[in-house]
């Protein structure tokens, strides 16, 4: 996969959920309740998937324990 990038590289906004993106990944430092992403933005990839099990969130961050 190529090399993640980071929120500060897309200028998020990490107040507000973003409208449209469902995430289940409870794990995840930009996961709020109902399923919500407040990463403000998102970056998917790798850009050559080819369906979409080959691809992921580059945003996610674990959550801090």
């Amino acid at each position: 996969m190529e090399d993640k990038k980071t929120n500060s590289d897309c200028k998020c906004d990490t107040s507000k959920y973003i409208k449209g993106i469902v995430c289940d990944v409870k794990n995840c430092m930009y996961h709020a309740g109902q399923n919500n992403c407040y990463a403000g933005c998102i970056s998917v990839g790798p850009h050559e998937a080819s369906c979409s099990a080959n691809t992921s969130c580059a945003t996610f961050k674990p959550r801090e324990c």
